[in-house]
């Protein structure tokens, strides 16, 4: 396969001199390197050159790490003192002897005695520095926290600029690639994590507009800010391994060229919503061509035999607006409404920004214990409690629901099986309310088989038939007969490694965003006996609604939910998402 190699620069200030600098950065689609280099606008090319990061992947998977090691610094007041205090740890490091191994990573960190939202630190680095990821759990309370808290209880949030060591490649996400990821992490090091995602279907042609993420994206960031409840944290991390040609001395000028490019002074991020004009808007499909799609999977699943019982067809709207869409303020946004919800972003290099507000976990592994959920069934939410409690009820005797979620809850239970000594499911069906929707729920706990199995967990409950169908391989295959748009990472798996836990969501409810194309916004529906095409698609458009209320263009939508019980009250109507 032909390697092109892409080009873009960036500019900002020199700290000694004050001159204005430009930083061109290339990297190639296999991502072996990402390169940067320095200019000088008054002496031609600055003679300094060096790489932002390396590919983990083009290692040797079985050979360890030299040395993982986390060195907390002294607590500050600021993220300005923290900063100072990380480059003085730096300068030490530099002036030091290097460590006698020939691979390792090691992360600086500085707490701050103050909660600072991460998404807001983010927001105030330079945009053009990549890559970049934002992670955000749950903020329910449940016997095994979200987002690492059953060891550092107080973990909110995660955003990273800059990758001391990234994990991708263009074949499918391996039993290899996992253990390249794995080296590099540690029980005595929890925070040193992999951030990242993987493609829904790994085998099917990337599109374009993914084709920067490659069938899987992991990355270290090379500074890292983690909120905390009542504090916050900053770090920065470095990784070498010679056996790649990534040297130690490398790795430190690759996290100073970040470091110089970062901010202290933070922005607060805008969380009322933008209302962006929409130039135009495209489905694929469109709904004549979702309904023929839709029908024949009915026909095929209706059969006295059938081999498809379930499949969950999607659909990508491209939405273009009259200005640059700021996947941050966008994430801003959804974050307010989304406290029972992962919030992520994941921005490689040359890429557009896949932001999400998913409602659904795929699983999170703590040592030997992982618990996962059936998220199935969608209704929206109620305009008042009497209405709410309508539809709640509405969707809990729905036959063709309760068939839909009892198909996902015991396929998840029979892939953790696989995995785990024993499974509890408790509870085995509920009602999971979120702001603009309501869904049928389960929650599932196992005792694993062995702890450092990731890859194992991952190809056993991914894909679930929540986002793809049942059987697996009859669903996969229809969808990719079906479907004419790639869905890239949408509904695969996002989240991190770590070296005792794990936790990945379910990639759905997402975007991805394109400067100077707008957004290409991601839904998809299960369909079994009984779907109607077109309440199908209402569901579609409710789904989006997070993302299309943030324009302007809107005009009220009647849900499927709404729409079931509409005679029995319509005091409630008026709070009803909108379609474009």
């Amino acid at each position: 396969m032909a390697v092109g190699v892409r080009h873009c620069t960036i500019r900002f200030m020199e700290l000694e001199s004050s001159s204005l600098m430009k930083c061109s950065l290339l990297s190639s689609p296999l991502y072996r390197k990402q390169s940067v280099h320095f200019y000088n606008s008054s002496t031609q090319r600055y003679n300094q050159c060096c790489s932002l990061s390396m590919n983990g992947c083009q290692g040797d998977s079985r050979a360890p790490i030299g040395i993982v090691e986390t060195r907390t610094l002294p607590a500050v007041s600021s993220p300005a003192l923290a900063m100072e205090r990380l480059n003085s740890a730096i300068s030490d490091m530099i002036k030091s002897d290097p460590p006698p191994y020939d691979s390792g990573i090691i992360r600086l960190e500085v707490p701050i005695e103050e909660q600072i939202e991460a998404l807001e630190w983010l927001h105030a680095q330079n945009h053009l520095v990549l890559p970049r990821c934002f992670f955000s759990g749950r903020r329910v309370a449940s016997e095994m926290c979200i987002n690492g808290a059953s060891s550092h209880s107080k973990l909110v949030s995660v955003a990273g600029v800059g990758s001391a060591v990234f994990f991708t490649h263009l074949r499918p996400f391996s039993l290899d690639d996992w253990r390249a990821i794995r080296r590099f992490l540690s029980k005595k090091c929890p925070l040193i994590r992999a951030y990242g995602a993987i493609r829904f279907d790994a085998t099917a042609n990337i599109a374009s507009e993914w084709s920067a993420f490659g069938s899987f994206y992991f990355m270290v960031p090379q500074v890292e800010f983690d909120e905390l409840e009542g504090s916050s944290i900053i770090a920065a991390t470095i990784a070498w391994d010679n056996a790649a040609s990534w040297t130690y001395q490398r790795a430190i000028d690759a996290l100073q060229a970040t470091i110089w490019q970062l901010s202290s002074v933070l922005i607060t991020v805008q969380k009322k919503n933008p209302h962006s004009h929409i130039l135009a808007n495209t489905h694929v499909p469109g709904k004549a061509s979702w309904d023929h799609a839709v029908n024949r999977a009915l026909q095929i699943i209706s059969r006295n035999d059938p081999v498809l019982i379930k499949v969950v067809l999607a659909r990508s709207t491209r939405v273009v607006t009259a200005a640059d869409i700021d996947p941050l303020t966008w994430l801003a946004c959804l974050k307010v409404e989304g406290e029972n919800a992962y919030q992520f972003c994941l921005q490689p290099p040359h890429s557009p920004a896949f932001i999400g507000n998913t409602p659904e976990q795929l699983f999170h592994r703590d040592r030997l214990s992982i618990c996962s959920e059936a998220l199935a069934g969608t209704r929206a939410r109620g305009g008042s409690e009497l209405l709410d409690l309508n539809i709640e009820q509405d969707l809990l005797s729905s036959a063709k629901d309760h068939n839909e979620f009892a198909i996902v809850r015991e396929c998840i239970r029979r892939r953790l099986e696989a995995v785990c000594s024993s499974v509890i499911i408790e509870p085995k069906k509920a009602i999971r309310k979120f702001t603009r929707v309501q869904h049928l729920y389960a929650r599932l706990r196992g005792r694993l088989q062995a702890e450092d199995d990731e890859f194992k967990i991952l190809s056993s409950v991914h894909p679930t038939p929540a986002v793809c169908g049942y059987p697996t391989e009859d669903a996969r295959a229809f969808i990719s007969e079906t479907e004419m748009f790639d869905r890239g990472m949408y509904a695969g798996p996002v989240g991190w490694f770590g070296g005792e836990e794990s936790e990945f969501a379910v990639g759905i409810r997402s975007a991805l965003v394109e400067k100077g194309l707008g957004a290409l916004i991601y839904a998809g529906t299960g369909i079994v006996e009984g779907s109607d095409s077109s309440l199908e698609w209402e569901e579609l458009e409710l789904k989006t609604s997070q993302f299309t209320k943030l324009m302007k263009l809107e005009a009220p939508l009647l849900t499927r939910g709404q729409s079931r019980i509409s005679n029995q009250n319509q005091k409630g109507l008026s709070c009803l998402p909108h379609r474009i």
